[in-house]
């Protein structure tokens, strides 16, 4: 069963913060504005975490009502961001504030649920979330928490816990897993051509290449001489990953990578860890990334992750899960008695319905007549 980071896990309907008071906006709910670079900021943040992502995201989509996909990211969008808005307005009539010691305790307990602080940086990394884009997160978490709270104090107890445990045995079947350290001495040479090519901009193709094979060979003899160090000291393999990996996420952890299973690793480094036995070092192993050493710690084999290991999982997971709803409960109460007004009518999710529907039958009919 995956973790889930906190501040993602009732945030799903948030996105970013509105402006109160604000007197031009493209819609007004009850008395606050939501402003075009609002919207246009959170349809960004939409587009970038869909799978347009892998087409160059908010920067080549086709912001327009004439795409399909737009108008459905824009009814979206425009539910979310009202939403925000309603629940901003309930957060301040309730008198909800953040306190540092709430930020500090809600920082902590994303750190135990993740692993470690560097685990949680490297998860920032990958998702493209800069601190201070965190820390906004982090504060709209703990105000929607406390809010829920405001409502109905959210528990689960062992036995609810235990009883979805029962009912979902699939989800904590696990494959074969190693747990491994490793050393990386990066040697990507497409990363190294980009790097001579910029240094170096009157380079012949057979100076590039030489150049290549230079550094390649650099790198490969540097690997060579901390698998000697760490062969003749196995117990400091943890320091010198620090000192000489880089895999800078890993190093920090002494090159821990964790239980994995064969699918999560490249298939050379992959090969190399399940072939080797707990306590024992690799040699030189080759990936698109460079040379490794790895230092298998622990096996665990193919089986069922016992309830007294996931139960804090479980339990969080359902806790989560009630919140959510309670949300959306309080979210459709204010919708409905909210007072809503589309000062630009093509946020109105009636018109944007009719635009969606025409732009449909639009596109089948240039199919049909192919």
């Amino acid at each position: 069963m995956k973790k889930i980071l906190t501040c993602a896990a009732l945030s799903v309907i948030l996105l970013t913060g509105c402006t109160f008071g604000q007197k031009t906006g493209i819609i007004k709910v009850n008395d606050t504005y939501i402003t075009k670079s609002q919207f246009d900021k959170a349809m960004d943040k939409e587009i970038d975490n869909s799978p347009f992502k892998n087409f160059g995201g908010a920067k080549n989509f086709v912001k327009s009502d004439d795409n399909v996909m737009y108008l459905i990211y824009k009814e979206k969008v425009t539910r979310e961001l009202i939403v925000k808005t309603l629940l901003e307005q309930e957060i301040a009539k309730r008198g909800i504030k953040v306190t540092d010691e709430d930020i500090k305790n809600e920082m902590q307990s994303i750190i135990d649920k993740v692993g470690s602080k560097e685990e949680l940086n490297s998860i920032l990394k990958q998702r493209g979330v800069s601190n201070s884009e965190f820390n906004e997160d982090l504060k709209t978490q703990i105000k929607i928490k406390k809010l829920v709270n405001s409502i109905n104090k959210v528990t689960v107890s062992d036995s609810e816990a235990e009883k979805y445990y029962n009912a979902h045995p699939e989800q904590f079947k696990h494959e074969e897993q190693v747990r491994a350290s490793h050393i990386l001495i990066s040697a990507n040479t497409l990363e190294m051509i980009k790097t001579l090519k910029a240094k170096n901009k009157g380079l012949t193709p057979a100076e590039l290449n030489a150049k290549v094979d230079e550094n390649l060979k650099a790198q490969k003899e540097k690997a060579e001489a901390v698998l000697k160090e760490v062969q003749a000291n196995p117990d400091n393999f943890g320091n010198v990953a620090k000192r000489e990996s880089d895999d800078k996420v890993s190093a920090e952890r002494g090159g821990d990578l964790g239980f994995f299973n064969k699918s999560a690793m490249v298939p050379e480094f992959s090969k190399a860890a399940f072939a080797m036995k707990p306590d024992t070092i690799s040699g030189i192993v080759e990936t698109p990334y460079g040379y490794h050493i790895i230092k298998v710690t622990d096996r665990m084999e193919a089986g069922t992750t016992p309830f007294v290991k996931i139960k804090d999982e479980i339990k969080y997971y359902l806790e989560t899960q009630k919140q959510i709803e309670i949300l959306k409960n309080l979210a459709d109460g204010l919708m409905k008695n909210a007072k809503i007004e589309y000062i630009d009518d093509s946020y109105n999710p009636e018109k944007a319905a009719k635009a969606l529907t025409k732009s449909k039958e639009a596109a089948q009919e240039e199919t049909d007549n192919k």
